[in-house]
Formats: structure tokens, C-alpha cells, sequence
């Protein structure tokens, strides 16, 4: 098909991870795989949270906010994939495309916000521990995720007006398994230049804020750590925040070598199967480091998960 204009935009092509068609079977069981367990590990966390009245705190209360946005992050891109790679279809609508960007952004930004509140809720928790029932009471813990919400939901929106102006050329084809924001800028035929000063701002505010606020956090934290005389205090102080440095260390690790590696290979396929680690992997995993890590989350999840076993023996009699 030749490079025209087009403004009447119909379908999308989604390339996918790979054309070939012997792997697409064990793609589709991999990526249902990780999706169920990303929906149903971060479910259980849900649970064991509510559930326990001891983690009615605001560490627990914003953990269940992550594992919630980790079920619409990776609901946002997976389940097409799914239904692309099962009718062995690769078209997307324009809506289809314009609003699975928007809640990509949207997911995307709040985990990256979330990761920043639970950092400063573990800055007051172990900087200002006489102070933390005072600073972090229900009210600024609602506020904060209110904040997220609606920082997210109008940079989401923002991007996604400004590509609704945009004019597409006749060539459709994204290389990639969902619609990334770049590659659809980068088949528009018209101007270009706003959507990119406005997506590499956003970027650079919206994702280099929070990491900033992370790293000042956590400088913080190891400063007062270190001045614990005993051993079994600072371990005890470090064990609060191990499990978030751990999920925070993925996730921009992730994000970092998705970033390099499009850098060197300069092959947008390559990019695509190098994001599927915070895409999909980083939000699977997190549950388990949360769980495994956590002695609070253990007995809770095996509280839930017994209370399961149990109505499902009494249902069976």
C-alpha cells in the first residue's frame, strides 16, 4: 500500500511480538499464563488487605491501590494480544487504539505514582516514626491517591486529544503488541511537533519526579538507618521497605534496559518484546515480592486462602 494521507482511519495493524505462526500457540500460553497470574496474585493481595484488619494502614492501603492498577495496566494490553493471537488477527480500531493508549498512560503513570507515595509513606515510617500516626493519617492518604488519579487521568487525556488531531498516513502498521503512544506518533502525515514536546515533557516531568522523589526518600532512609547502633534495629527498619525498594528496582531496571535497548538495536520489534517487562512481568511479579517478603501479607494470604479451601470442602459436601 503507498504513504498517503488519510484522516478517515478505520483499523490499526498490531504486528505482534513475532509473525511467525508455530510460536503463536506458545505466545498465547505464556501471555495467558503470566496474565492470570498478575490478575489473581494481585487480587489476593487485594483481599488479604481488606480482610485484615491489622494492614488497615496506609502502607497496605496503597499497596492495594498498586496491585489494583497492576490488573488495568497489564488489562489494558494483554487481553487483545489474546484475542489477536486466538482469530489470528491483527487489526485494532482507531477508537480501540486511542483508548487503549489513553488507559495505558493512565495505569502506567499511576504505578509510577504510587511507587512514589509508598516510598514517602516509608521516609515518615522510619525519618519520622514518633511523627507517622499524625503525618500520614486517612485524609492525606486519600488525598494523595486522589492526586495520582487525577495528575494521570489528565496527562492520559491530554495525549490522547492531541492525537486525535493528527492525521494518519495510509500505512498503519505498529510494531508492537499494543498502541505505544510514540510508535502511533510516528505514523502521522501531519505535524508532529506538539504531540512530541508534549509526550517527552510529560516524560520527563511525570517520570522523573517521582524517581527523584524515590531516591531523596530513600537517601533519607539509608542516612537514618545508619545511625541505628543496633544490628537487629537496622535490619528491622530495613526489612519495612524491602519489599517496595525491590518492586521499585524492577520496575525502573525494567523500564531503563526497554529504554537502551530500543537505543542500540534501533528496531522497534525489539523494543516491543523488551517491553514486555514492565508491561507484563513487573506487574506478575510484584504480588510475589510483596508476599514472600512480607510476613504480615503471608499471614494474611494464607488466612484468605484458607477461608477459601474451606467454603469450597463445605460446598462440595
Amino acid at each position: 500500500m503507498e504513504p498517503g494521507n488519510d484522516t478517515q482511519i478505520s483499523n490499526f495493524l498490531l504486528l505482534g511480538l513475532s509473525e511467525d505462526l508455530e510460536l503463536q500457540p506458545l505466545l498465547f500460553g505464556l501471555f495467558l499464563s503470566m496474565y492470570l497470574t498478575t490478575v489473581f496474585g494481585n487480587l489476593f493481595i487485594i483481599l488479604a488487605v481488606s480482610s485484615d484488619t491489622q494492614l488497615h494502614t496506609p502502607m497496605y492501603f496503597f499497596l492495594s491501590n498498586l496491585s489494583l492498577v497492576d490488573i488495568g495496566f497489564t488489562s489494558t494490553t494483554v487481553p487483545k494480544m489474546l484475542q489477536n493471537i486466538q482469530t489470528q488477527s491483527k487489526a485494532i480500531t482507531y477508537a480501540g487504539c486511542i483508548t487503549q493508549n489513553y488507559f495505558f498512560i493512565l495505569f502506567g503513570e499511576l504505578d509510577i505514582c504510587f511507587l512514589a507515595v509508598m516510598a514517602y509513606d516509608r521516609f515518615v515510617a522510619i525519618c519520622h516514626p514518633l511523627h507517622y500516626q499524625a503525618t500520614m493519617h486517612p485524609r492525606l492518604c486519600g488525598l494523595l491517591v486522589l492526586l495520582s488519579w487525577l495528575i494521570s487521568s489528565l496527562h492520559s487525556l491530554l495525549e490522547s486529544l492531541l492525537l486525535l488531531r493528527l492525521s494518519f498516513c495510509r500505512v498503519l502498521e505498529i510494531p508492537h503488541f499494543f498502541c505505544e503512544l510514540n510508535q502511533m506518533v510516528q505514523l502521522a502525515c501531519s505535524d508532529t511537533f506538539l504531540n512530541n514536546m508534549v509526550m517527552y515533557f510529560g516524560t520527563g516531568l511525570l517520570g522523573g519526579g517521582p524517581l527523584a522523589a524515590i531516591l531523596y526518600s530513600y537517601s533519607k532512609i539509608v542516612s537514618s538507618i545508619r545511625k541505628i547502633s543496633s544490628v537487629q534495629g537496622k535490619y528491622k527498619a530495613f526489612s519495612t521497605c524491602a519489599s517496595h525498594l525491590s518492586v521499585v528496582s524492577l520496575f525502573y531496571c525494567t523500564v531503563l534496559g526497554v529504554y537502551l535497548s530500543s537505543a542500540v538495536t534501533h528496531s522497534s520489534r525489539s523494543s516491543g518484546v523488551a517491553s514486555v517487562m514492565y508491561t507484563v512481568v513487573t506487574p506478575m511479579l510484584n504480588p510475589f515480592i510483596y508476599s514472600l517478603r512480607n510476613k504480615d501479607i503471608k499471614r494474611a494470604l494464607k488466612r484468605v486462602l484458607g477461608m477459601t479451601a474451606l467454603k469450597g470442602h463445605l460446598s462440595g459436601n
